[in-house]
């Protein structure tokens, strides 16, 4: 027997169902497109800045570090003060604060950084405590605030400046440069976004520890050339153990 043919409301009613099922499909594909276009964005962001820090390592590969930012002027006076705290090392994870920022010597840590790594940002900066350590051993320490830290360009400016110091071999190369952040201690002096720090015994093959004094120099802007001067001033074998690496 022949069926009987749908009524016309049941017609209807398949009619509206179809076109929602179409609608739902295209709905769908919108959806996964949206998604894969997202994903591909992210992919393409998280691709694109290795890729421009290398270009802008680049453009300071024939220039030296003196010739790297600003001029030199652009730096305060080196300000030294007595120092303490050698050799007083207490435990890893002590609370640390220190009266200057940054600072430049005092109690630490019994563990320092290794000199493998440069530069850091406040996602990975290690403690104070460490880092002071570290200047024990004879680093220099240059300290930026977020002014720097939100630009850039200055970014750029810094890494091509950590590039000329790179090694472990040569003990000439013992720096880092670490944000200062509003929850280490109070801001640089106005209008100053950088500090060099260094742990001086005095000057090299000095072995009176009264004679031990914290070096700073703050600077409006990043400048190679004051960090290269203040370097061979203040060279790595000027501190209190100078051999540690």
């Amino acid at each position: 027997m022949a069926k009987k043919p749908k009524s016309d409301r049941q017609a209807v009613i398949d009619s509206i169902r179809s076109q929602q099922s179409k609608r739902e499909s295209r709905r769908g594909l919108a959806i996964v497109g949206v998604c894969v276009a997202i994903a591909v964005l992210i992919i393409g962001a998280a691709a694109f800045k290795p890729v421009k820090d290398r270009l802008a390592l680049r453009s300071y590969a024939s220039q030296s570090l003196s010739e790297i930012g600003a001029k030199a002027s652009v730096c305060q006076k080196v300000e030294t003060k007595p120092a303490e705290g050698n050799q007083d090392h207490v435990e890893v994870g002590t609370p640390m604060t220190y009266p200057d920022s940054p600072p430049a010597f005092g109690q630490h840590w019994n563990m320092w950084d290794t000199m493998d790594r440069k530069l850091y940002t406040t996602s990975d900066r290690p403690e104070l405590g460490e880092l002071v350590h570290n200047l024990e051993h004879g680093y220099t320490i240059l300290w930026y605030d977020k002014t720097i830290q939100d630009s850039s360009s200055k970014m750029d400016t810094l890494r091509g400046i950590a590039s000329k110091l790179q090694g472990t071999t040569d003990l000439r190369d013992k720096f880092k440069a670490v944000p200062w952040t509003s929850e280490d201690g109070e801001p640089f002096p106005d209008g100053q976004h950088v500090a060099f720090t260094h742990w001086s015994v005095g000057g090299v093959g000095e072995t009176d520890s009264s004679k031990q004094v914290g070096v700073w120099q703050y600077c409006s802007d990043l400048s190679g050339a004051a960090l290269d001067t203040f370097m061979i001033d203040y060279p790595y074998m000027d501190s209190p153990e100078p051999t540690v690496v």
